[in-house]
């Protein structure tokens, strides 16, 4: 019976708690200027920043820069014969 009155006051702490962070590669495509200061940390401090946000980091900004692979000016596969 004790435990009853303690539970809530538990799980209201933990939810208090920092949030885990939502870094992914699609949310850092969407926000260049969270992409830029991680790139930065990573640049600096990689071993601090993680081997996972840091390859993250970098598959973001190879998506930034290349894009998805469909672009409207992609010739045909038919050419003309000249």
């Amino acid at each position: 019976m004790r435990i009853a009155p303690v539970l809530p006051v538990v799980l209201l702490l933990t939810a208090c708690g920092k949030s885990p962070t939502t870094d992914t590669v699609e949310a850092l495509v969407a926000n260049p200027d969270r992409l830029a200061e991680l790139r930065e940390q990573c640049r600096t401090d990689h071993a601090k920043t993680g081997d996972a946000l840091c390859n993250a980091v970098a598959e973001a900004t190879r998506e930034r820069f290349m894009g998805d692979g469909n672009v409207p000016y992609t010739p045909s596969e038919e050419r003309p014969k000249f």
